[in-house]
């Protein structure tokens, strides 16, 4: 009788994932800054204003 039974397995639980951590990912949650890129295209524009006045 006891070979025909069968054996559970237990799996250990983690603890549940923080709600909040996967959209603050997602939205990069970095500084409110202009990017590198936006402040050079900003002075581009700005010297070719400058040039043309």
């Amino acid at each position: 009788m006891n070979s025909a039974r069968k054996s559970k397995l237990k799996l250990k639980q983690h603890p549940p994932r923080n709600p909040m951590v996967v959209p603050a990912r997602q939205r990069k949650a970095g500084s409110h800054r202009r990017t590198k890129k936006s402040e050079r295209q900003a002075q581009q524009r700005a010297l070719r204003k400058a040039l043309q006045a």
